[in-house]
């Protein structure tokens, strides 16, 4: 909505179409949790309304002493989010930017993020682990010039650092029948973490099968295991496949830790390995090479690392050709295959 005289949009502006005071428009602006999902969603549809944006010379103060650059990751503890982080910040180290840590809960708590961070003047870049933008949170980031780059969620509008996770399971099918195994099985998380979320165990999956398939193999639907991404679930998980009539030889596990797990009940069953299972993994972990994992590496901190290299190129020449990276996988073999 245009303002009288033709003058920037103020926070007053946008308090008074939202009716609500300055002080609750700072709050929704700087992702306050206090702020009702209401009050937050009626701010932002006003935010919008007027194309509020903070002023430059705050954006300047705000950044005087320092920059930061912003992660959103849905899973924080989980291993594998863990190494990305510390490939970022690596990345970041010696450099004059600060390294601020998001983590998303819901679509709702993503698109809050997305809606809100671009017009705060608080981040200079943006780094996105394993999360969906939608083209009205792309367009937002674009319109209001925050550098961003994806990891996993490719987009061709955005910076995107990426892996085939189907041929990942292609790799890992062609890996274990070229070891001589028939009866082979899978164990992964491929349940519905949410549209905030993707679903790269589920394409590991589908690429498995496809790789069986090529090789005249069956992967039976007795020998899939669903799991949580943790080493005591998939201890308990892997319990009836491993004691089936007719258990598999090999076992391709969507995460090493899940790995992990097979190995250790396959171990108080008796059941050798590789000698009567062979075990592979997916990620490449720092414990893969600890405990001699097989595993296929996806190149964890190389990817963080990457995100910020492509990053800082454009916060430094904006008119840089967007980068489109897809880092390649490879096997990494130990001793459990």
């Amino acid at each position: 909505m245009p303002t009288r005289h033709n003058r920037p949009p103020t926070i007053y502006d946008v308090a008074k179409s939202a009716s609500v005071s300055i002080s609750t428009v700072s709050r929704v602006i700087n992702g306050n949790p206090s702020v009702s999902d209401a009050t937050r969603n009626r701010v932002q549809d006003a935010i919008d309304k007027h194309n509020f944006i903070p002023k430059a010379e705050a954006r300047a103060r705000a950044m005087k002493d320092f920059a930061r650059i912003g992660v959103l990751t849905p899973f924080f503890t989980a291993p594998a989010f863990v190494q990305r982080l510390r490939g970022v910040a690596q990345g970041l180290f010696s450099t004059r930017y600060e390294l601020t840590i998001f983590t998303i809960e819901s679509i709702d708590h993503l698109n809050h993020y997305l809606a809100t961070l671009p017009i705060t003047g608080h981040l200079e870049g943006l780094i996105l682990l394993s999360l969906r933008v939608n083209d009205d949170s792309a367009k937002k980031l674009i319109d209001n010039g925050l550098e961003t780059v994806l990891i996993e969620f490719p987009r061709p509008d955005l910076n995107t650092v990426e892996i085939d996770d189907f041929s990942g399971g292609e790799l890992a099918a062609d890996f274990l029948v070229g070891k001589g195994h028939k009866r082979l099985g899978f164990i992964g998380d491929t349940s519905d973490l949410g549209p905030h979320a993707i679903l790269p165990i589920t394409k590991r999956l589908w690429g498995f099968q496809k790789g069986l398939e090529k090789s005249g193999l069956p992967l039976a639907e007795e020998l899939i295991c669903t799991s949580r991404y943790e080493v005591k679930d998939a201890e308990e998980k892997i319990l009836p496949v491993l004691q089936h009539p007719n258990p598999p030889t090999a076992i391709f596990a969507a995460t090493d830790l899940q790995a992990v797990g097979v190995i250790n009940t396959a171990r108080k069953l008796g059941i050798r390995v590789p000698q009567d299972l062979a075990v592979l993994g997916f990620d490449d972990l720092d414990v893969a090479d600890y405990i001699g994992l097989s595993t296929i590496n996806q190149s964890l901190d190389e990817s963080g690392r990457l995100a910020v290299e492509i990053l800082l190129a454009r916060l430094k020449d904006p008119e840089r050709p967007l980068r489109h990276v897809r880092l390649p996988l490879k096997i990494i073999e130990r001793s459990t295959t």
